[in-house]
């Protein structure tokens, strides 16, 4: 049965924080909430964990996952930058952008793309998010609360622990957050960005426009 932590929203009780992370580090599954929507967390190089999250979620190997991290800082790790695509990323973090980036041989081959070899990198704006990054101290690999069968993430931690009380350790409950994931940008290939999904974070904050060709999934 999955744990419910309660965490002041503004003011993330340590405490609580420490063991989440905890669970985390034993191989555990949670669910937090971010600044787009709640979403699943496991330790990125947990491979049996990493298999039960892409379970729980209902998608292949091919489905994006993304490293949450706290910082750009500890983005040069796990993804190849240059100049040109870190002026961008230093626009949309924090916040509810993911960017899919080539990533580095820190990043296990089955948690990559497994033709493209890219990874999902973001940095969320949200309280608990970042204070349980902290307390881990390091990356955690992540993915949209969407239940099977259903197109909209859940944002509600009651919710999501009764559906999913026997799948997730962990249920980290700061209220209610926004119920759209993420704007998804590819940095991956060519020179310009290339707007895979539109979501909660808007395309002005990095200076571009609206393509045809959004995939709105």
């Amino acid at each position: 049965m999955s744990q419910l932590f309660e965490v002041h929203p503004v003011n993330p009780q340590p405490r609580l924080l420490k063991q989440a992370a905890q669970i985390l580090h034993a191989g555990g599954i949670a669910a937090i909430p971010t600044d787009s929507s709640y979403a699943l967390v496991c330790h990125l190089d947990d491979k049996a964990a990493v298999e039960r999250m892409r379970r729980i979620r209902g998608v292949d190997d091919k489905h994006l996952l993304t490293l949450l991290c706290r910082d750009l800082s500890e983005l040069a790790s796990y993804a190849r930058v240059d100049n040109r695509q870190y002026r961008l990323l230093k626009l949309g973090t924090p916040g509810p952008y993911t960017f899919i980036l080539q990533a580095t041989k820190e990043v296990p081959r089955r948690v990559s793309h497994p033709q493209r070899r890219t990874i999902g990198l973001r940095v969320p704006d949200h309280r608990a998010a970042q204070a349980l990054l902290a307390e881990f101290g390091q990356p955690l690999l992540a993915t949209t609360l969407i239940a099977p069968g259903e197109r909209e993430p859940m944002n509600d931690a009651e919710a999501i622990r009764g559906r999913f009380e026997y799948q997730v350790q962990a249920v980290v409950d700061a209220g209610a957050c926004p119920m759209q994931p993420t704007t998804v940008i590819d940095l991956s290939e060519g020179d310009e960005p290339v707007v895979v999904r539109r979501g909660q974070g808007p395309l002005e904050r990095l200076g571009l426009q609206a393509q045809a060709s959004d995939a709105q999934a």
